[in-house]
């Protein structure tokens, strides 16, 4: 597959792009040594190859998350500048349409 002018052309107006006339020869060959470079990758043989997920054996090497309660609902709101002894109270930000 070779990429044209129309093709830029159709790929910037779908990614809302505004490309530029001198732009595009530039574009034209990038694109066509990246299709190109796919092309000769699909040459190679990946009979019995795994695809490849993760690129080691690791499972998780993240800690387990514990859930602490450091400090009480109260010691939370004590500095709030509005509260109802509850919650924070924030300005409203959505209005229903």
């Amino acid at each position: 597959m070779k990429v044209n002018t129309e093709t830029i052309d159709k790929i910037a107006h779908l990614a809302r792009l505004d490309v530029e006339e001198k732009e595009k020869q530039g574009l034209l060959e990038d694109m066509n040594k990246i299709l190109a470079f796919m092309d000769k990758l699909n040459e190679v043989d990946t009979v019995g190859v795994e695809p490849l997920v993760y690129m080691n054996d690791e499972v998780n090497v993240l800690r387990e998350d514990i859930v602490n309660h450091e400090i009480s609902r109260e010691q939370a709101l004590k500095n709030a500048p509005k509260q109802d002894g509850k919650f924070f109270r924030v300005a409203k930000v959505i209005n229903k349409a």
